[in-house]
């Protein structure tokens, strides 16, 4: 099979373009694994809150005693409270439950948890899913990508800018920080108005939240348990989300050449990690399928990837070679591929030799 074409069954290909191009085709693929599962979603409840509250309760005790026992407590909360992330995140597109109230209640609540607005960040979010790989739409919910072009059109000023935020320590670090403990905390005119309200009752009930915890635990005890769980939890996040889209041959278009399937299936990487690892990420590391279809529940991504030949064409990232996506800085348009600063160098000698 050629790179051209596209196995959808077990004996019959199909051009890409026709999928690409035609909504009819990849709809009539995903939408077999659409419809929530009251029995699923139940138990990926049960499985993932009974073992958090039981981690922070043995977090308490643990931390009266030694650091040492402490300190593998908190990467379970934390990995823990990314795959509660993940069952926000499902709320917001519709596909954890059947009903739009219970995802609606569960998604506020859980906002609460992840001191994440449900609406709000769900706006954001969907601007996310419509504009990924536009390379003229690059804004609302993506990491700050500069072409090749862009960034030697730039100001030294900017240059500097683009290099911190890019820097590993600082995205990895202090990003997740104040992404979620204060960026979060505020809205844009741009939302509508329920948008914008949410930022504000999450607001309250994340002091509530605090004010319990720290009644409950001791102001010094619980803030450092929450903070120490929340970082790993928002690291973790960042990182799935960047190498979800930033990785070498990531697709990237002008507006007018733009495609939604093609943004999907060559935009967003299947990150193929170890089983456990996969269950703490809630399976989206099928990132692939997630963006051509967000009506598909976490706990089917794996079912429709192993059903559907056209997804298991997607090359693997794994856990090792995803890695080298810390490298890559810049979008190089003339060659559709992101590359680092070094490359930068090899690029001014062709432009001079041009």
């Amino acid at each position: 099979m050629d790179e051209k074409t596209i196995l959808v069954s077990n004996e019959t290909t199909i051009d890409k373009a026709e999928v690409y191009k035609d909504a009819k085709v990849w709809r009539k693929i995903v939408v077999k694994h659409q419809k929530p599962d009251l029995a699923k979603a139940s138990w990926q409840l049960i499985n993932t809150f009974v073992p958090f509250l039981a981690t922070w309760v043995a977090m308490a005790f643990a931390y009266d005693y030694s650091i040492w026992l402490t300190i593998p407590l908190i990467l379970l909360a934390g990995g823990l409270g990314v795959r509660i992330f993940i069952i926000f995140h499902d709320c917001g597109h519709q596909s954890f439950f059947k009903s739009r109230k219970a995802n609606d209640f569960l998604g506020y609540l859980l906002g609460v948890l992840c001191f994440t607005p449900y609406r709000f960040w769900h706006w954001e979010h969907k601007i996310h899913h419509s504009t990924t790989g536009d390379l003229d739409r690059r804004s609302v919910g993506d990491v700050w990508t500069m072409t090749i072009k862009e960034y030697e059109a730039s100001s030294w000023l900017m240059r500097a800018l683009y290099r911190f935020v890019r820097n590993p320590w600082i995205l990895f670090t202090f990003s997740p920080i104040a992404l979620f403990f204060i960026w979060q905390r505020f809205s844009t005119k741009r939302a509508s108005m329920k948008d914008r309200l949410s930022v504000l009752w999450t607001n309250i009930g994340i002091a509530a939240m605090i004010a319990a915890g720290c009644s409950i635990l001791g102001w010094e005890k619980y803030l450092i348990l929450q903070f120490s769980v929340s970082c790993v939890t928002n690291t973790v996040g960042v990182w799935l989300f960047y190498v979800q889209h930033q990785f070498e041959d990531v697709y990237w278009a002008r507006n007018e050449e733009w495609n939604f399937a093609a943004a999907a299936l060559e935009g967003s990487s299947f990150y193929k990690l170890p089983k456990v690892l996969q269950w703490f990420s809630g399976n989206i590391g099928f990132h692939h399928i997630h963006h051509l279809s967000s009506r598909i529940p976490n706990y089917r991504l794996e079912e429709c990837h192993n059903s559907e030949p056209i997804f298991q064409e997607v090359p693997p990232m794994t856990l090792r070679s995803s890695l080298a996506c810390l490298k890559y800085r810049l979008h190089d348009e003339e060659n559709g591929r992101l590359v680092g600063f070094s490359y930068l160098k090899q690029h001014r000698m062709a432009q001079a030799k041009g």
